[in-house]
C-alpha cells in the first residue's frame, strides 16, 4: 500500500511541475509580445489571452495583473490618437483586472498600485479640468503608495518622469526636470532585478526612447 502511496504521491508532483512549466512558458511568450503590440486591438487581444491563462490559473496574480496592463496600453494608444471618450471603459476593465489581482497577491503589492495609477490616469484624460481633484487625486495617492511600498521601482520612477514630462511648466510640469528623472528610472533600471522571470519588468524601452530625444524636441 506504501508503494502505491509512493507511487501517487510522486506521479502527483511530476504533473504539478509539468504543469507548471507550461504554465512559465505560455507567460513568458504573451509577456514578450507587450513589447511588439502597436494597435490598440492587438493589445485587446493580448488582455483577453492573460484573462484565459487566468481562469486556469486562478490562484496566480500574474495572469490579472498582466491582462489590466494590456488595457491599460490599449488606453493609452488610444488616448494618444486623442479617442478619449474610450478611456472609461477602458478603465473599468483593468481595474477588474486589479482588484482581482490584489485579492491575490495581497494589499502591499507596489506595481498593482502603480497600475492603479495608470488607470486613474486614463480616467481624468477624460475631461482633466473636472476630473484633476477626483481621478486625478486618486492617481497621485496610488503613485504615493506605491513608492512607499517599493521606492526603488524603475517603472514607478518611469510614470513619474512621464507626469512630470508632459505637465505644462504652468502646472508645474518641465522637460528639463522630466528628462533628469527618466534617467533616473534608467538607473534605477539597471539596478532592478525582479523578482522571477514572469514579474513585471516593463518599461526601459520608454525611458531609453526619452532620453535618445534630439535636444530640440525636449524643449
Amino acid at each position: 500500500m506504501k508503494k502505491y502511496l509512493l507511487s501517487f504521491a510522486l506521479a502527483l508532483v511530476s504533473l504539478t511541475a509539468f504543469a507548471q512549466a507550461d504554465y512559465d512558458k505560455i507567460m513568458s511568450e504573451k509577456i514578450a509580445k507587450i513589447e511588439t503590440c502597436k494597435t490598440p486591438e492587438d493589445f485587446q487581444a493580448l488582455a483577453n489571452d492573460f484573462q484565459r491563462i487566468g481562469s486556469k490559473e486562478s490562484s496566480k496574480w500574474l495572469p490579472a495583473y498582466y491582462a489590466a496592463f494590456s488595457y491599460i496600453q490599449k488606453g493609452r494608444t488610444l488616448m494618444r490618437d486623442g479617442k478619449m471618450q474610450e478611456l472609461d471603459v477602458i478603465a473599468d476593465q483593468a481595474e477588474k483586472s486589479l482588484s482581482l489581482a490584489q485579492n491575490l497577491a495581497g494589499a502591499d503589492n507596489a506595481e498593482i498600485h502603480l497600475l492603479k495609477k495608470m488607470s486613474y490616469s486614463l480616467r481624468m484624460m477624460v475631461n482633466p479640468a473636472q476630473r484633476y481633484m477626483t481621478d486625478g487625486v486618486r492617481a497621485a495617492d496610488e503613485l504615493n503608495i506605491a513608492e512607499k511600498l517599493d521606492p526603488s521601482n524603475p517603472r514607478i520612477a518611469l510614470i513619474k518622469a512621464e507626469d512630470v514630462y508632459f505637465t505644462p511648466e504652468q502646472y508645474g510640469g518641465s522637460k528639463t526636470k522630466g528628462l533628469e528623472l527618466f534617467k533616473d528610472a534608467k538607473a534605477k533600471f539597471t539596478a532592478y532585478k525582479p523578482k522571477t522571470a514572469l514579474d513585471p519588468n516593463w518599461g526601459r524601452g520608454e525611458a531609453d526612447y526619452f532620453l535618445s530625444l534630439p535636444a530640440e524636441k525636449t524643449k
